[in-house]
């Protein structure tokens, strides 16, 4: 784990590197059950495919959620201006880390996180965000006036079947960033549900589409982060 300093603080965060010691930035911001040892497992994933990995702690306490009883209690108590400063400054300390090649990075959020991420695409660092990918997340909030603010070019990965998701609310966001001028694919993938690329969580994970979406992943980095 690394930490570093925000407006409000100390943050923390489970740094990845590649085995060739440089790479393009990706940060990896986590769904609603924490930063746990499943998105730490993405952030090495990425780091064997050639990236420099940064996943922030967004709840700044370590705090975890195993059941979505747990998970539901635990988002009631993050402080919005909080979660902002570390997903600013995560942002900011992977950019200036001496491992990172580019001028700019990749952001990919999980559920909670792909708010996040989007927020950090779109309203809080525009210009320093080249790709963004979004698993079973979303911010129905943005419209095309933020989206054109955007430099970052999209991909999305949505459940077919998805309470926490509406496709409705989805497919507006996809036209919305359409109209801004942004680059931008979302696929739904059949049979799924919310959580379906984490095989900690046997009720929803498909491995079928969870590899699939990995292969997307890969692919569109290495495309678009250079």
């Amino acid at each position: 784990m690394v930490t570093w300093q925000t407006e409000q603080g100390t943050a923390q965060g489970y740094l990845a590197l590649p085995e060739g010691g440089q790479g393009s930035g990706v940060l990896v911001l986590h769904a609603w059950w924490g930063l746990t040892e499943l998105f730490k497992g993405v952030c090495d994933r990425l780091a064997a495919a050639g990236f420099v990995v940064l996943a922030p702690d967004l709840f700044g306490n370590g705090a975890t959620a195993q059941t979505i009883a747990e998970a539901e209690q635990l988002i009631t108590t993050v402080d919005d201006a909080a979660a902002e400063a570390i997903v600013i400054s995560a942002s900011q300390f992977l950019r200036q880390h001496p491992a990172v090649q580019g001028e700019t990075i990749g952001t990919m959020g999980f559920s909670f996180g792909a708010a996040w991420a989007m927020l950090l695409a779109t309203v809080f660092q525009p210009d320093d965000i080249g790709a963004v990918v979004l698993f079973y997340g979303n911010h129905g909030g943005l419209e095309w006036d933020d989206f054109a603010k955007a430099q970052a070019v999209f991909l999305g990965h949505f459940a077919e079947n998805d309470p926490y998701e509406e496709t409705e609310v989805v497919q507006n966001t996809l036209s919305e960033l359409h109209k801004a001028g942004r680059e931008a694919t979302f696929h739904f993938y059949p049979g799924t549900g919310h959580w379906f690329f984490e095989d900690n969580r046997p009720d929803a994970y498909n491995p079928d589409a969870a590899q699939l979406a990995w292969e997307r992943t890969l692919t569109f980095l290495k495309q678009y982060l250079p």
